[in-house]
């Protein structure tokens, strides 16, 4: 299936016409969700990530034999130089920047090496630096944009994940760095923060953990996970003209359960009036939630 189906986004066609995105980790989950609402928008798409099999079949997918892909271990400082270099040569511009890559794994502090500590912070935080840093260098610098980092909670902690929460934690305060260094060029960087997100990545994590990701929706005031779509929502208002004024900020898309896990006193009745939104035609459940 490729992008004859389209995308239906809530944004106005045309919105991204002439501008070029990078969407890091593009080839599953949020990552391709979001490449594909931004295509459909007029957007010249480049996807960077790890695994160039999944780059060929996003690309695929959105139909557009003009789109960008580009293998690369984004916590390689050459890499990185070499994928915004590539950009930069096919395009000539980058508009915006997604710094969506990622990767954890439940674990307790006491049986987390060195070497699994070290790769959690080098891929949610230090890639973040590195292509960030590249990008603003190659074109942000001299003609501004906008660059969005996707995040984790991690403000009440993050037990059984305690590498992510620090990662993510420093990822955070590098938006809110970022935002103040680079205003004069006309650049704004946000979070987004996703809550609990049926996503692929669901898959990637141990039998034992699938447990808590079917049962956290109870734990939400939405009662329900979230959807790609509604991650991408998010990401494209604050590339989006909208949020010009918008820069150094944290948006949450948790349904609720940052400030829920504060409450002491009141519980969430369980209900079933918070409707998903899907505008992705070619989403697919994670497995581990069929």
């Amino acid at each position: 299936m490729t992008g004859s189906v389209r995308y239906d986004s809530v944004f106005r066609p045309g919105l991204f016409a002439g501008r070029t995105i990078v969407v890091t980790g593009g080839g599953s989950g949020i990552g391709r969700c979001t490449a594909h609402e931004l295509k459909s928008l007029g957007a010249r798409v480049a996807l960077v990530g790890r695994t160039l099999e999944k780059l060929e079949r996003v690309k695929e997918e959105l139909g557009d034999p003009d789109t960008f892909i580009y293998s690369a271990d984004l916590r390689r400082e050459d890499e990185v130089k070499a994928a915004i270099e590539g950009v930069m040569s096919w395009s000539g511009r980058i508009d915006g920047l997604v710094n969506n890559a990622g990767g954890q794994f439940p674990a307790q502090l006491k049986d987390i090496s060195l070497n699994g500590w070290n790769a959690v912070v080098a891929n949610n935080m230090t890639a973040t630096f590195l292509v960030s840093k590249a990008v603003y260098l190659a074109a942000m610098e001299a003609h501004g944009g906008v660059i969005v980092n996707v995040g984790a909670d991690f403000e009440l902690g993050n037990p059984g994940m305690a590498h992510n929460g620090a990662a993510r934690a420093g990822q955070t305060n590098f938006t809110y760095s970022a935002s103040i260094e680079w205003a004069h060029s006309g650049v704004r960087v946000n979070s987004v923060i996703p809550g609990f997100i049926a996503s692929s990545g669901f898959d990637r994590y141990p039998e034992r953990a699938h447990g808590a990701l079917r049962s956290v929706k109870d734990r939400i005031p939405a009662k329900r996970h979230g959807t790609e779509s509604e991650i991408a929502g998010a990401i494209v208002y604050l590339l989006s003209d909208a949020a010009a004024y918008v820069s150094g900020a944290t948006l949450r898309v948790d349904g609720g359960l940052h400030n829920y896990g504060k409450s002491t006193f009141y519980q969430v009745p369980d209900h079933e009036n918070s409707k998903p939104f899907n505008g992705f035609p070619l989403y697919r459940p994670p497995k581990v939630l069929e």
